[in-house]
Parts: C-alpha cells; sequence; structure tokens
C-alpha cells in the first residue's frame, strides 16, 4: 500500500525577473537540488502557462483518444515508444493509453504529425500542442540550468541544451471496471533528461522512496510534477538518480496526463563532464545515444529489469 503522509516539495518558479546569479535564482536553485537529492522529484508552481492553454492541450488530449484504435495505430512504431502505444500491447496494462508526438515545439512537425490523425487537419490540436510545449520548455529549462550551476557544470549547459529535443506524451488511463485499486502502469524510471507532468483532476501517480516505501503524490490543482530521469543522471555520473515510481488508478473517472519529455537528441552522446569523473566517482556510464537506448527499451518492453544500467553501465557506481 502507498502512503499518502508523505508530500513532495512545492517550488514556486513563478518569481518575476528570476535571472541566474540573482539571490531569488540561488535561493531556489538550492530547493531544486535538495528536492532531486531527497525525491528525484518535486512538485511546482509555474504560472505562465495561461488556464486557455491548459484547458486546450486536455481538450486535445480526450479528441485525441476517443479517436477510433485503427486511427491511432497510423502513428504506431515498431521501434520506438514515440507514437500511438495502446492497450492491444501485452506487455502494458488494458488501462493504459498514450501518444508521443516527437519536437513537439516545432509547429511544422507537430502538424504534419496532426494530419496523419486528421488528413483534414486539426489546427485546434496542433496549436494547443505547440503552445503548450513552447511555454513549458521555459520551465524545462530553468530547473535543468539550476542543476547544472549546483554541480558545477554550467560552462556545460548550452551544448546539453542544443542538443535537448522535446517529446509530449499524452496519456490516458480508463477508469476500472471495479472500486478496486488496478495499475495503470507498471513501476519504472524515466529514460529523458527531465519530465513535466499535468494531470486532470483524477490522481494516481506513485513514487518509491529511498527506504522502499510507496507514497501517493497529490498535486494541487494548477501545479506541476517535476520528475528526474536517466539521461541526466547518466550526465551527472549519477551524483542525481532518478526515481522509480508508478501509476495505479481507481475510481469511476479516466486519468489523463500531459507529460513534457527533454530529452537528449538523436545522435548526441550523452557522457559525464571529466569536472564530475575522478578515482572517488569513476565512470558510472559509457557514453550512449539516447534515441538507441529508447529503441532498445521498446523491444524489450516486457521485461520490467531492463534500465540504462543494463544498457550503458560500466558496473561501477559513481
Amino acid at each position: 500500500m502507498a502512503s499518502e503522509i508523505i508530500k513532495l516539495p512545492l517550488i514556486n518558479f513563478s518569481v518575476p525577473n528570476l535571472k541566474p546569479g540573482t539571490p531569488k535564482w540561488n535561493s531556489i536553485k538550492i530547493q531544486v537540488r535538495q528536492a532531486m537529492e531527497e525525491f528525484g522529484c518535486f512538485e511546482a508552481s509555474f504560472d505562465k502557462i495561461p488556464v486557455e492553454i491548459r484547458k486546450a492541450i486536455f481538450d486535445a488530449s480526450t479528441q485525441l483518444f476517443d479517436l477510433p484504435e485503427e486511427t491511432k495505430l497510423r502513428c504506431s512504431s515498431e521501434k520506438t515508444s514515440i507514437g500511438y502505444l495502446g492497450r492491444n500491447h501485452s506487455a502494458l496494462s488494458p488501462l493504459y493509453e498514450s501518444m508521443g508526438i516527437a519536437d513537439a515545439d516545432f509547429s511544422e512537425q507537430v502538424h504534419s504529425f496532426t494530419q496523419i490523425l486528421w488528413p483534414q487537419g486539426n489546427p485546434n490540436f496542433s496549436n494547443a500542442v505547440v503552445s503548450y510545449t513552447q511555454q513549458l520548455s521555459e520551465l524545462d529549462q530553468v530547473i535543468r540550468r539550476m542543476l547544472a550551476e549546483s554541480l558545477g557544470l554550467a560552462k556545460h549547459f548550452d551544448e546539453h541544451q542544443g542538443n535537448t529535443s522535446y517529446v509530449v506524451f499524452l496519456t490516458k488511463y480508463k477508469a476500472p471496471e471495479n472500486d478496486e485499486p488496478h495499475p495503470g502502469l507498471k513501476s519504472h524510471k524515466d529514460q529523458n533528461s527531465l519530465t513535466i507532468l499535468s494531470q486532470n483532476h483524477v490522481d494516481g501517480l506513485q513514487v518509491l522512496t529511498k527506504d522502499g516505501q510507496w507514497f501517493d503524490i497529490k498535486p494541487a490543482p494548477d501545479s506541476l510534477v517535476v520528475i528526474l530521469g536517466e539521461a541526466f543522471a547518466a550526465w551527472t555520473n549519477g551524483r542525481l538518480q532518478p526515481p522509480t515510481h508508478r501509476v495505479v488508478v481507481s475510481g469511476t473517472e479516466a486519468r489523463h496526463t500531459i507529460g513534457l519529455f527533454a530529452g537528449p537528441r538523436r545522435g548526441y552522446l550523452v557522457t559525464a563532464p571529466e569536472e564530475l569523473v575522478d578515482e572517488e566517482h569513476p565512470m558510472a556510464f559509457k557514453p550512449y545515444d539516447h534515441a538507441e537506448y529508447d529503441e532498445y527499451l521498446h523491444v524489450h518492453l516486457a521485461n520490467d529489469d531492463l534500465d540504462l544500467k543494463t544498457f550503458c553501465g560500466t558496473g561501477i557506481s559513481a
């Protein structure tokens, strides 16, 4: 059973003129680092997502998942998790389905993707995805820059960010047929750099503490959940660790989430800067291409034991 006693730190990013080097920036940076060290995630308040954009992206999600299964399957892929993953997949919960949209901050790519589902076009859908991504990517960059600074990697951040791409995952968890809690998504670690998750009013996310206790995440209606991913852990040579989390659904209403996934671009080799590698902290991960890791996990989706250490770990803990 999950505990409701533990609560994630809530960090407020709704600060005017939040810029590197200012006292407020440095204060929030300390909070971010502490939260990531303790939980690998935290709750964030960020007022730069207007109410109308938030409503539009959830309306878009509902519209997407109301499409016929055969239409959504036009966007499925045998190689990667980007695209449609449906309830017909044997390795997934029958309550779960998601759609991953790559390069979601670029209008042209999102409009092209949209036409696969709606050949006649659906500007409301594509505009909602692009607007949401572009607004929320600002928060992503602030958080990762703060973490880079806190680890002494400020001079490497521009290269790190310059090789970042954004994927938006729209996810629906169908309400179970009885009152018992049901698995919505198995326990896992996000493989990207950073996830920023928004949900509708239906809870279900659970996080595993360092001492092995599951606890429920119940964010405020307008807040976000920020989750560290494996790619950032590799870049920091294991200084920060991604949390294990899962989704358990109950009740009579569907759970919808919108996840902004920031991750390394295809072809970019993720490797820890030399400042974080020494005799006390040997290289924990071999340089790797994030896209190849995503394809590896997708092919072996039914194997719960695979993670980044399995894919490219050196066998040494940093």
